[in-house]
């Protein structure tokens, strides 16, 4: 049984997010926390916050021993773009790509 969080929209690319999400495939709760505090990456906060989401989902609806979790899953895919103009010389405009992410943390107990 996995219990899993989900958060959509962030305004960060994918690309960034997964190099933290790497970080953290695998290991338990409490290392994958400290290693999200200690990494200087935008992506490390909503993740951390995103990984306390999951463990709560646990604890509250699935009953689960919080001290037992280990991160199973966790994966950024591309959610929409926003679309932006910068304008350049001569009366052209260049494309802006602002990307964001949909993120998926899951966490299950260990045995």
């Amino acid at each position: 049984m996995e219990a899993k969080a989900y958060l959509r929209y962030v305004r960060i690319s994918p690309r960034k997010i997964q190099i933290v999400c790497d970080l953290i495939r695998g290991k338990d709760v409490q290392t994958a926390m400290a290693i999200l505090m200690q990494t200087p990456k935008a992506a490390s906060e909503p993740l951390m916050k995103l990984l306390k989401s999951a463990c709560a989902n646990a604890e509250n609806n699935f009953s689960m021993d919080p001290e037992k979790l280990v991160v199973t899953q966790v994966f950024a895919t591309p959610g929409p773009i926003l679309k932006r103009m910068m304008p350049r010389a001569q009366g052209r405009a260049y494309r802006i790509n602002k990307r964001t992410s949909h993120v998926t943390l899951a966490v299950a107990e260990k045995e």
